[in-house]
């Protein structure tokens, strides 16, 4: 690890190889090549998301018509290097631990690797329920998804600097799926300032750290949860 990794992009899903389901589509294509195009052009990036475990799902057609979807289980351990960093979340004031799997992408071209770190809290310390929210992609309900989007986007922040990616110029939400790292970095500004509470200039200070990338510009394609739901997941 050189420490001088400075984009962190951030994906809730990234296909990279056809035998790791961790992806449904367009997006986490996309989100592959931008990795793989990353590392020909040498640049020094990172790339965050969650492991899904059970992956999105296998399509079949069956005698009647209908479209039966079965989960699509993969063997981790063949395709990724657990790391032995551990951090830890509060979801519903519960603390949640998190592990990270690494994946090199290695270009063809140029030999350059760009890390790609895969969150997990299928770990003996989380309850049940807590050990499934890395299990499915796009699964659930909104509670499901929005436990799962603090996993990627306070988790992922949290990950890299245990991992040692303590000067990340920027943070690159590929989609809204993991826009909660803006309250991680706020938590560190605040932090770092010697308080527990947010101001106008910590959000002007991480401001310039945050790029975003929609690829649905539409209501529709944008998650949407309650002020309940942010509640019970988040706290007051």
């Amino acid at each position: 690890m050189s420490n001088a990794e400075k984009v962190a992009y951030f994906s809730m899903e990234i296909a990279l190889e056809t035998k790791m389901p961790t992806y449904s589509g367009g997006l986490g294509v996309l989100a592959g090549d931008t990795i793989r195009s990353a590392a020909d052009l040498k640049v020094p990036m990172i790339a965050v998301t969650l492991i899904h475990r059970k992956g999105y799902f296998k399509q079949r057609i069956e005698a009647d018509g209908w479209q039966r979807e079965d989960p699509m289980e993969w063997n981790v351990k063949d395709f990724l290097e657990e790391m032995p960093q551990r951090i830890s979340v509060m979801i519903e004031g519960r603390t949640v631990q998190v592990r990270a799997w690494k994946y090199n992408v290695k270009s063809t071209v140029t030999d350059f690797v760009v890390p790609v770190y895969f969150l997990d809290t299928n770990m003996p310390e989380n309850s049940e329920w807590d050990r499934t929210l890395t299990d499915f992609l796009y699964g659930g309900d909104h509670h499901y998804r929005l436990c799962q989007e603090v996993v990627l986007g306070i988790g992922g922040v949290k990950m890299l600097r245990a991992l040692g990616f303590k000067n990340i110029d920027r943070f690159h939400m590929n989609e809204g799926h993991a826009s909660l790292l803006t309250i991680a970095l706020l938590d560190e500004h605040a932090t770092d300032a010697g308080r527990k509470f947010f101001t106008h200039e910590d959000v002007e200070a991480i401001r310039p750290l945050c790029v975003f990338t929609t690829h649905t510009p539409v209501t529709a394609g944008h998650d949407k949860f309650s002020m309940d739901t942010v509640y019970r997941v988040l706290g007051d």
